[in-house]
């Protein structure tokens, strides 16, 4: 399946809610806190979440602009807004809130010139046409009202003047689960197959969800067959192999902090280990640094024992609130079990995945795709190839690491995450070479790791590595990159994270 999922949370009065064709009237509500649910969707293996202000739309003003920080601070989503947008100041508010794209619908119609000005300032990347449907003509002002645009010469203006990401609902499939407007969306695909087109309104089954990809619709919003449990989430991430590979996906920036008797060191080349501070106070700081998410890793687990180690995630469950992955020792699924009860948001398996690879089919099966981190230690040897290792780099094996990273994925995993042995702890830069050939060969987020010494050693590992996530400690540990200014400085080359 290549079509992206992106689930969907409706505000009304801070909570989460659906309604049926638009109508405020035909209003359900599903949860008080659309902060649980986000986290509930990051935790199923989500990456990209659609949140709707029904306040704002109503009243033409962004309303719930504190709920949407909410979920930018407790979760790593790549978060698109839309309700209520009508001026620079609200576009400002979104962004600051924490969402990385703004949808942008009744404006478009009402004040062309205005839309036209906010795709140039903002880019492309970062702005979402938001085209309603009712019987072919636009709809504003929250559906409320029928324009007299139909939708293709619509779409047709703006995509001469740049747009790249629209957002169709069909109003009269929203919220009533008669499955989605498909010939409509295969319409506009052929018309503008430049676009990224998000598909939105009717979703009921992952049937129709197949039937969307199939028709190669780009993207695809789902709220009430999810609320109402009509959605078999397990089986559409095990056949979705671009969860995290969608267009406009923000690249995520994750401090490593390797564990050593409940301390957190760093060495060069895994050796040479020096204390770098207590790992839970780090963690605290590093989510109120701006941090997308953090790993753990316990790396002499197999060798002392695991108790203190677990205590610590239970800590840092406590007072963070961004995801965190931990791994170290981890050799069944009743450790996991162990540390996701502790905490943990996901598991990083290593070597005893490779001595026995059907660890990860067990993991995944019972806990699901996204939590499984698959962490792969490779060397290039003198002949060019790549060699993984075990027991954190010290023992080589015959696993090439392309072979075993595939093998991986039709296993299940969720996320590769890649150490090179020649580059961790020196500072030279990512193995970006290695890294591309990953991503390209791999339809799971490769996250990159070993190497990291400068701002521009991450922009090469998104933009040449084509990584999904750059993972990085000592630089981090001891001041040398901030991540606020590395963000900054990624923002300024073009590269989308989150703010």
């Amino acid at each position: 399946m290549n079509i992206e999922l992106i689930p969907a949370i409706d505000i009304i009065n801070g909570k989460c809610v659906r309604l049926t064709k638009g109508d405020y009237a035909q209003k359900t509500v599903y949860n008080d806190d659309p902060v649980e649910v986000a986290r509930e969707f990051e935790r199923l293996g989500f990456h990209r979440l659609h949140v709707v202000d029904l306040d704002g739309a109503k009243s033409k003003h962004i309303v719930n602009d504190a709920v949407l920080r909410q979920i930018a601070s407790a979760t790593g989503l790549v978060v698109d807004f839309g309700g209520g947008i009508k001026t620079d100041e609200d576009i400002e508010k979104a962004f600051r809130a924490g969402a990385s794209m703004v949808t942008i619908g009744s404006i478009a119609v009402t004040a062309p010139e205005r839309f036209s000005e906010w795709l140039c300032k903002y880019g492309a990347d970062r702005i979402i046409l938001g085209a309603d449907v009712r019987n072919g003509m636009v709809s504003i002002n929250g559906w409320k009202e029928d324009s007299d645009r139909a939708l293709l010469p619509f779409l047709r203006y703006y995509v001469e003047q740049g747009v790249k990401n629209v957002l169709c609902t069909e109003i009269s499939k929203d919220g009533t689960l008669a499955g989605p407007a498909i010939e409509l969306y295969r319409e506009v695909m052929h018309e503008y197959p430049q676009i990224h087109l998000i598909a939105s309104g009717g979703v009921s089954s992952n049937e129709d969800i197949d039937a969307l990809d199939k028709a190669r619709i780009p993207a695809v919003v789902f709220g009430k067959a999810f609320y109402e449990g009509r959605i078999d989430v397990n089986r559409l991430m095990r056949s979705s192999r671009h969860v995290g590979k969608g267009a406009g996906l923000a690249k995520r920036i994750i401090p490593c902090l390797d564990v050593k008797d409940g301390q957190t060191v760093k060495g060069t080349n895994f050796v040479n280990l020096r204390q770098a501070g207590d790992p839970v106070e780090l963690g605290k700081a590093y989510s109120n640094a701006g941090a997308d998410e953090l790993v753990f890793l316990d790396i002499t687990a197999s060798h002392e024992g695991r108790k203190t180690f677990t205590e610590m995630v239970t800590r840092v469950a406590r007072e963070l609130n961004i995801p965190f992955t931990v791994g170290g020792g981890i050799n069944t699924v009743e450790d996991v079990e162990r540390l996701l009860y502790a905490g943990a948001d996901k598991v990083s398996v290593n070597s005893a995945a490779l001595r026995r690879p059907e660890l990860i089919n067990e993991i995944t099966t019972r806990f699901g795709s996204q939590v499984c981190v698959v962490a792969i230690d490779a060397r290039q040897e003198e002949d060019g190839s790549w060699h993984c290792y075990l027991n954190g780099g010290r023992v080589p094996t015959e696993r090439t690491l392309f072979e075993w990273a595939k093998e991986a994925e039709e296993r299940g995993a969720g996320e590769i995450l890649f150490t090179s042995m020649n580059h961790d702890g020196v500072k030279t830069g990512y193995a970006n070479e290695a890294l591309a050939r990953l991503s390209d060969e791999l339809s799971i987020p490769v996250i990159a790791s070993g190497g990291a010494g400068t701002k521009e050693h991450f922009r090469d590992a998104f933009r040449k590595g084509k990584a999904d996530a750059a993972l990085a400690a000592s630089v981090f540990h001891f001041g040398e990159i901030k991540i606020s200014e590395l963000k900054e400085y990624l923002q300024s080359e073009n590269i989308t994270v989150r703010r």
